[in-house]
């Protein structure tokens, strides 16, 4: 196989329209990716060809969208290398799959159980064991970071004890790219007998994950960065696991038998998805996934890598601006401030030259406090993007900087 951005271009219409008269460059992909024909496409002939409500219906319709859904969630289970389909549940997004394991594992929380998670981590994989803190009297105990943004891992050693019922760690960091060292991170929580769940929602698609080489007891993505569409997401749990917890919700699906005096529950994954389920979005998951597939993985890694290094070349050249994470083999993610400009302002200019990027603090305000910044600018790059919108964004950032001062 061989990588040719240009003819992957072709294939996301939406990056031949125009912004305010210029040509767009997206670089916003750490939020949400663009999304190929391939998922349109099959999303489109779901809904047009074959669409029924999934699972028990006997009519031609209902079986076909039925194994196009559990067709997808094999899908998944092959990019992540998980052992089994019945490990992997289908969610709403990466936010709802933490909040069901934050559920499962709180029905066993006792006051001063300890949960231990870095500084870096998503207000996704934050707020949900603040949950367990305020309702159950968890303790959260907080990783800090080395100067260049690495996981400081003797501070993960202090962290962890005989107390800690759950380590929550992100696998590649949404602000500064850190990739941390996943697979001595999930030991050392397993050498202290706790469990570990893996924010994957950036790393699934800049990695190629194995969450059997990583042991890791939960694993969860979400389908919009793996230019997949919204709604929908995936979370892994090894089957012992899963099968311990209480379901998160209850409805449909999620059970056996229901009767006036008692229910029984469904087994994993389904006593996991009450309810109809975002169908169409997890037949498009599926196409994202598949499509990734037939692409070669290693020559997208080296060019997102090459985008990251010309940028950050370039950027390192404009006085004022301070570059945050730089730790070695960090992903395509940059995130950046500029003396005397806010970063709404950055961003709100940089769209005047059809270049899109975020400002803000990024749903990680503890990583914020540590960077002593309100917000930030951040650039992030995908398998589209080329040298050549590395270099526009850079030359309207350096006209933004010089309106601004």
């Amino acid at each position: 196989m061989t990588f040719d951005v240009n003819a992957i271009r072709e294939e996301f219409p939406i990056l031949s329209r125009q912004v305010h008269g210029k040509p767009l460059v997206y670089f916003d992909n750490a939020a949400s990716a663009q999304k190929p024909d391939a998922v349109i496409d099959a999303m489109a002939n779901a809904m047009r060809h074959s669409y029924a409500n999934v699972h028990r219906g006997l009519h031609t319709l209902a079986n076909e969208t039925t194994q196009a859904y559990e067709d997808a969630r094999e899908s998944v289970r092959r990019f992540i290398n998980a052992g089994a389909v019945d490990e992997i549940v289908f969610t709403k997004g990466g936010t709802q799959a933490i909040n069901i394991v934050a559920a499962g594992i709180g029905a066993s929380i006792r006051p001063g159980d300890e949960i231990v998670l870095s500084i870096m981590e998503h207000h996704s994989n934050i707020v949900p064991w603040h949950f367990l803190r305020e309702r159950k009297g968890a303790v959260l105990k907080w990783v800090e970071l080395q100067p260049d943004g690495s996981l400081d891992m003797d501070s993960l050693a202090k962290q962890l004890s005989p107390k800690t019922k759950l380590l929550a760690l992100t696998h590649m960091s949404n602000v500064l790219g850190t990739v941390p060292d996943a697979k001595t991170a999930i030991d050392m929580a397993h050498a202290v007998g706790a469990d570990v769940l893996l924010d994957g929602c950036q790393a699934s698609v800049n990695l190629v994950v194995d969450v059997r080489a990583l042991d890791a007891d939960f694993y969860v993505g979400t389908g919009h960065k793996i230019y997949g569409p919204t709604g929908i997401g995936f979370l892994y749990g090894k089957k012992a696991k899963l099968e311990a917890m209480p379901p998160f919700e209850g409805g449909g699906e999620m059970i056996e038998t229901v009767s006036r005096d008692v229910v029984t529950y469904n087994s994993a994954p389904h006593r996991f998805e009450a309810g109809t389920p975002p169908i169409v979005e997890a037949i498009g998951l599926g196409a994202a996934i598949t499509w990734l597939a037939k692409q070669d993985r290693v020559a997208i890694h080296l060019h997102k890598q090459a985008l990251l290094a010309r940028a950050v070349d370039a950027l390192r050249g404009i006085n004022g601006l301070t570059l945050h994470g730089t730790a070695p083999g960090k992903g395509p993610v940059l995130a950046f401030s500029l003396q005397g400009a806010h970063p709404h302002d950055l961003a709100q200019i940089l769209d005047r030259f059809g270049v899109a990027i975020r400002a803000g603090h990024h749903c990680a305000q503890p990583l914020m406090s540590h960077l002593e910044v309100s917000a930030t600018a951040r650039a992030s790059f995908a398998l589209y993007n080329t040298a050549e919108e590395v270099d526009a964004f850079v030359q309207a950032l350096s006209k933004a900087r010089s309106m601004l001062s």
